[in-house]
């Protein structure tokens, strides 16, 4: 996925689990994100919503000077998605990566890598 969709390696991704209607645009999105996500859509998380069919997805974040939304569609495949329940799912950068692939993103963990005392 390129920067210019997502701009920073650092944004936090929400998973809204409850099916959307894709009817809606940047501003019905926005609406929902306020309303039953209970989030400001305006401070740069990236927001991702699923139809019923499991074969698409749309993305929605703040870039700073606009919405942006994204659309995805598979075509022999289907999204890997979380369980249909009320809330979101928090997935980390290669879980979403994968997620947006079409790949299973349950089996991505990213490498935790500590902290170095010094430089060396």
């Amino acid at each position: 996925m390129s920067d210019m969709i997502m701009p920073t390696h650092q944004a936090r991704i929400l998973v809204a689990t409850q099916p959307v209607d894709f009817r809606k645009g940047h501003d019905g999105l926005a609406a929902l994100v306020q309303s039953a996500l209970k989030e400001d859509p305006f401070t740069g998380t990236v927001f991702v919503f699923r139809v019923k069919r499991a074969d698409r997805l749309k993305i929605l974040f703040w870039d700073g000077t606009g919405l942006v939304m994204a659309y995805k569609r598979l075509k022999e495949t289907t999204f890997v998605w979380p369980a249909i329940r009320d809330g979101v799912m928090t997935p980390n950068r290669a879980q979403f990566e994968a997620l947006f692939s079409g790949l299973d993103w349950r089996r991505v963990r990213a490498l935790e890598a500590r902290r170095p005392a010094a430089a060396e």
